[in-house]
Protein backbone atom coordinates (compact mmCIF):
# COMPACT_ATOMS: atom_id res chain seq x y z
CA UNK A 1 0.00 0.00 0.00
CA UNK A 2 1.59 3.23 -0.92
CA UNK A 3 1.14 6.07 1.22
CA UNK A 4 -0.24 8.57 -1.59
CA UNK A 5 -3.25 5.96 -1.65
CA UNK A 6 -3.63 6.26 2.36
CA UNK A 7 -3.60 9.57 2.16
CA UNK A 8 -5.88 10.11 -0.49
CA UNK A 9 -8.43 7.61 1.03
CA UNK A 10 -8.31 9.11 4.25
CA UNK A 11 -8.77 12.80 3.06
CA UNK A 12 -11.84 11.22 1.26
CA UNK A 13 -13.30 9.78 4.29
CA UNK A 14 -12.91 12.76 6.32
CA UNK A 15 -14.31 14.93 3.40
CA UNK A 16 -17.36 13.05 3.31
CA UNK A 17 -17.41 12.78 7.45
CA UNK A 18 -17.37 16.76 6.72
CA UNK A 19 -20.03 16.87 4.17
CA UNK A 20 -22.28 14.56 6.42
CA UNK A 21 -22.05 16.64 9.49
CA UNK A 22 -22.47 19.82 8.12
CA UNK A 23 -26.00 20.31 7.89
CA UNK A 24 -27.03 18.87 11.24
CA UNK A 25 -23.99 20.88 12.85
CA UNK A 26 -25.50 24.27 11.01
CA UNK A 27 -28.93 23.47 12.30
CA UNK A 28 -27.40 22.98 15.75
CA UNK A 29 -25.26 26.06 15.84
CA UNK A 30 -28.33 28.44 14.27
CA UNK A 31 -30.95 27.38 16.75
CA UNK A 32 -28.48 27.99 19.52
CA UNK A 33 -28.43 31.42 18.11
CA UNK A 34 -31.86 31.70 18.34
CA UNK A 35 -32.23 30.38 21.63
CA UNK A 36 -29.60 32.11 23.19
CA UNK A 37 -30.39 35.78 21.47
CA UNK A 38 -34.42 34.84 23.35
CA UNK A 39 -32.35 34.34 26.38
CA UNK A 40 -30.76 37.35 26.48
CA UNK A 41 -33.76 39.46 25.45
CA UNK A 42 -36.07 37.98 28.20
CA UNK A 43 -33.23 37.46 30.99
CA UNK A 44 -33.31 33.94 31.22
CA UNK A 45 -30.62 32.05 32.03
CA UNK A 46 -31.79 28.19 32.23
CA UNK A 47 -28.43 26.28 31.39
CA UNK A 48 -30.54 23.30 29.78
CA UNK A 49 -33.39 25.88 27.92
CA UNK A 50 -31.23 25.19 24.83
CA UNK A 51 -31.02 21.62 24.69
CA UNK A 52 -34.38 20.43 23.74
CA UNK A 53 -35.17 23.00 20.74
CA UNK A 54 -31.09 21.46 19.73
CA UNK A 55 -32.46 17.90 20.14
CA UNK A 56 -35.50 18.57 18.43
CA UNK A 57 -33.96 20.46 15.12
CA UNK A 58 -31.47 18.09 14.95
CA UNK A 59 -33.66 14.85 14.87
CA UNK A 60 -35.95 16.49 12.04
CA UNK A 61 -33.35 17.48 10.26
CA UNK A 62 -31.60 13.84 10.38
CA UNK A 63 -34.89 12.40 9.13
CA UNK A 64 -35.54 15.00 6.88
CA UNK A 65 -31.53 13.87 5.48
CA UNK A 66 -31.35 10.49 6.54
CA UNK A 67 -31.80 9.71 2.45
CA UNK A 68 -29.05 12.41 1.51
CA UNK A 69 -26.81 10.93 4.19
CA UNK A 70 -27.46 7.27 3.08
CA UNK A 71 -26.77 7.97 -0.79
CA UNK A 72 -23.46 9.69 0.07
CA UNK A 73 -22.49 6.97 2.13
CA UNK A 74 -23.20 4.17 -0.11
CA UNK A 75 -22.00 6.08 -2.82
CA UNK A 76 -18.41 6.58 -0.74
CA UNK A 77 -18.48 2.53 0.22
CA UNK A 78 -19.23 1.66 -3.56
CA UNK A 79 -16.01 3.80 -4.65
CA UNK A 80 -13.84 2.42 -1.79
CA UNK A 81 -14.92 -1.27 -3.27
CA UNK A 82 -14.44 -0.40 -6.32
CA UNK A 83 -11.03 0.59 -5.80
CA UNK A 84 -9.96 -1.87 -3.21
CA UNK A 85 -7.09 -3.18 -5.69
CA UNK A 86 -5.60 -0.33 -5.95
CA UNK A 87 -5.80 0.54 -2.41
CA UNK A 88 -4.28 -2.75 -1.19
CA UNK A 89 -2.05 -3.54 -3.76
Amino acid sequence: MNESVVIEVATQAIQVTLIIALPLLTVSLVIGLVVSLFQVATSLQDVTLTFVPKILAVGLTLIFAAHWILATLISFTQEMFSNFQRVIG
